[in-house]
């Protein structure tokens, strides 16, 4: 350690300035010494940063919980943002780690593959499973995209513009005490009792008089400076809610396009469920190329497990392949059924197509009608249908005669096409 005259004297003089401004600290608070008051300019803009930095803490809070609304996960990853950094490999996987609605999407894909994608049941799993985890990387770029255009800037002002104010505020905080010492040193050197000590000489008295005479002039300087300069970064917050007014509009527009993705989403889902299966496809694709379809999506199956545990952004990939067998499965059979005709004779629909009387017909499932010459149904209602050659024009396709049948309620008289997908015959 350096232990020179000259380190001493600053040491020395430190300490003498820090009980100097707790002395005086103290004397103002209980009210023996007086206080220099800052100008109404100051204490409006103090003010308004306060309010500013209060407000922004928390929506900056707010937002975080938005974006994650675990708490758990939301204050470990502020825990390793503060000790380790906002670089760690951590904080950077964040971005890459799967939303609730991939997990969901994933499983609902793979329960499909598993009880059957020729199956109604485990198409439809497959199906609205590949919108999930569609709608999970929308949620997953809407995140991203959030921490980006709002979040991070709202930080940073907090983290550096923010604690810079708050420093400068404290520098101004020790300069007002530092001049209300020297004021108080200079009236004590001019007061009756100093003039009248028998034990100092005028020349004394005259020097200690001029000694703080000169530390005041300093000491209102380097206050006059540092209120300046505070004043200066106070205003500068003004400019900052610009940019924060930006940074806004900037999460806003994020956020309309994140919800209207989500819309086109789920509209490609419900013209996708609104559009019913063959049951005629469905019994010869089960019958016929149950095994080969099967083996070939178990090893689609696999390697999406592999990708999904490696946390990649090909979570979407795989339900992509499994619904291009389905609908590969689905073109050969259909062209099967147009080249090879199956015998009308021994299924229930087409036992239907041979007699031209009503028969009564259980819904299996809500449907919802597309047309004004469709019919909606009711889950587990009971209506009669007859075939559509009755009913159809010249101009339908001949996929009318398997994939619809003309049906009518009692109840209300309604009357309509339904798809024979949603139907089980009685009688």
């Amino acid at each position: 350690m350096d232990f020179s005259t000259k380190s001493l004297k600053n040491l020395v003089s430190d300490v003498t300035t820090v009980f100097t401004r707790a002395k005086q600290y103290a004397e103002e608070t209980i009210g023996t010494a007086e206080r220099t008051e800052l100008d109404n300019e100051y204490e409006k803009l103090a003010e308004r940063a306060d309010c500013y930095r209060q407000w922004t803490e928390r929506i900056v809070s707010k937002l975080e919980a938005v974006i994650q609304p675990n708490p758990n996960m939301r204050y470990g990853e502020m825990l390793i943002e503060r000790t380790m950094g906002s670089n760690n490999d951590l904080i950077k996987s964040r971005d890459n780690r799967l939303r609730n609605l991939e997990y969901l999407g994933n499983d609902m894909i793979d329960a499909g593959i598993a009880f059957g994608p020729t199956t109604l049941y485990g198409s439809a799993l497959v199906k609205i499973g590949k919108h999930q985890t569609e709608l999970g990387q929308a949620e997953k770029d809407f995140v991203q995209n959030s921490y980006r255009t709002i979040i991070i800037p709202l930080r940073k002002f907090l983290d550096e513009d923010m604690k810079t104010i708050a420093k400068e505020r404290k520098v101004l905080e020790t300069k007002r005490l530092d001049l209300d010492a020297a004021k108080s040193r200079l009236r004590k050197a001019k007061s009756q009792d100093s003039q009248n000590n028998p034990k100092l000489k005028p020349e004394m008295i005259e020097n200690e008089i001029k000694e703080a005479e000169r530390d005041l002039k300093h000491c209102q300087e380097e206050f006059d400076r540092q209120i300046e300069i505070t004043k200066l970064l106070l205003e500068g917050i003004t400019s900052a809610q610009a940019n924060h007014v930006r940074c806004l509009n900037d999460f806003a527009q994020c956020q309309i396009e994140y919800y209207h993705q989500c819309f086109r989403h789920m509209a490609n889902l419900q013209r996708e469920i609104n559009q019913p299966l063959s049951l005629s496809i469905l019994n010869d694709q089960s019958l016929s190329n149950g095994g080969t379809l099967m083996n070939d999506l178990k090893m689609t199956s696999n390697n999406h497990r592999m990708r999904t545990s490696s946390l990649s952004n090909n979570s979407t990939s795989t339900a992509m392949e499994a619904i291009d067998l389905i609908h590969h499965s689905n073109n050969n059979n259909k062209n099967n059924i147009a080249t090879n005709p199956i015998d009308l004779s021994s299924s229930t629909t087409n036992n239907i197509i041979n007699n031209n009387n009503k028969r009564r017909a259980k819904c299996l499932n809500n449907y919802q009608a597309q047309s004004n010459d469709e019919l909606s149904l009711l889950a587990d209602e009971i209506i009669y249908v007859t075939l559509i050659d009755h009913h159809k024009n010249n101009n339908e396709s001949m996929n009318d005669v398997s994939d619809w049948m003309y049906g009518e309620r009692l109840s209300d008289g309604q009357k309509g096409k339904v798809p024979v997908a949603y139907l089980e015959i009685l009688n």
